[in-house]
């Protein structure tokens, strides 16, 4: 069976910076673009990117070999191919960028190394150090209880597909827009304008009720996938569209009974989650 090459995304953070990386071939690969925008002080750090490769190029350097495309989250919430380096090839990248955050940053990368191999031993860390991020950044509880259930559900959810012969990006995105539009009346790019992001990670700007309705759709795609034993990209697709309208109509009956829009405008970029809950309480 073909290996399965790009297992997982996140974003990570180095200082207030967010840097997106992918797991490509049991290793962390980091994008080399927020690296250097981590690194300097550029206003374009694209710019910059290419700049460095040029004269690393011009230079015989073999620096830039380590690099490979892979589909990262754009800004744009689009999948666009973009140049990463695991930690080996960061590390040799660094040492051609002057800048007085590359010592910290060397060790930032080995502890992220490190914790990596062990939340492969215990995958429990890995767990337990999401509910913790998710407590730093001002979230509350049951926010993270409802958040964490729904990363299980989208994990059960990827891993249907798999086995079900969908290939991965883009056709996952595809999916996942079909199930958005069916339970919200949105894809998630349609959604993020609507919340006023940008490279923020969606779910993490939802409401109980929008994490409640997006796990709904998904946990119900699951489903109908399993029982109607769907194959292949087309057949997945009409499973979502059904999982995705079994969580619509039940948002739209919720909002008939309350007279409320579940979907909502607000985010937590400047106030957070557990902050608002204590203000809507009062």
């Amino acid at each position: 069976m073909k290996e399965r090459a790009l297992m997982e995304t996140k974003l990570v953070v180095f200082t207030d910076k967010q840097i997106r990386r992918i797991m490509h071939n049991g290793e962390w690969w980091f994008s080399v673009v927020d690296v250097c925008h981590a690194l300097t002080a550029s206003t374009d750090a694209s710019a910059y990117w290419r700049k460095l490769k040029q004269r690393l190029n011009g230079e015989g350097s073999e620096v830039v070999t380590f690099c490979h495309g892979l589909k990262l989250t754009a800004p744009d919430g689009k999948q666009r191919e973009t140049d990463c380096a695991n930690t080996e090839g960061i590390f040799s990248i660094i040492q051609s960028i002057p800048s007085p955050k590359a010592e910290p940053f060397k060790r930032w990368l080995a502890k992220v190394g490190y914790e990596r191999v062990q939340e492969i031993e215990d995958p429990e860390l890995a767990t337990a150090r999401t509910r913790e991020l998710y407590r730093a950044k001002g979230y509350s509880d049951a926010w993270i209880e409802k958040r964490m259930r729904g990363i299980a559900v989208r994990a059960e959810l990827t891993e249907e597909w798999k086995n079900r012969g969908v290939g991965e990006a883009p056709e996952y995105a595809i999916l996942t827009a079909e199930i958005s539009k069916a339970a919200f009346g949105m894809t998630p790019t349609e959604y993020k304008r609507f919340k006023g992001l940008e490279r923020e990670n969606l779910r993490d700007h939802m409401t109980d009720l929008e994490l409640i309705f997006s796990m709904l759709g998904e946990a119900a795609t699951t489903e109908i996938a399993r029982t109607q034993d769907a194959r292949g990209f087309g057949e997945n697709r009409v499973a979502a569209r059904k999982g995705g309208r079994i969580a619509g109509e039940a948002r739209e009956k919720l909002e008939v009974e309350t007279g409320e829009n579940v979907s909502t405008p607000e985010n937590f970029l400047v106030e957070p989650e557990g902050k608002k809950r204590v203000k809507e309480k009062k």
